[in-house]
């Protein structure tokens, strides 16, 4: 049985997480996002972190919400 070294395991736990950071910043900067929402990267981190193959979800966040998105 193959075991992972403790640097691989680092070495791929920061590609998870540069790619969630650039995924999300994308998403932020396509939605017109005037600033970086912090805590809205910070939450895409945690989740990739948590369930690390669990899909990334698209969805909008309560302030994107409008009566014609919203059903």
């Amino acid at each position: 049985m193959a075991t992972v070294s403790s640097d691989q395991q680092d070495a791929e736990r920061t590609t998870v997480i540069a790619e969630v950071i650039s995924h999300e910043l994308d998403r932020q900067a396509q939605s017109g996002a005037p600033r970086v929402d912090v805590t809205a990267l910070a939450s895409a981190i945690d989740a990739a972190i948590v369930h690390p193959h669990a899909p990334v979800e698209e969805g909008k966040h309560p302030d994107e919400l409008n009566a014609t998105n919203d059903d």
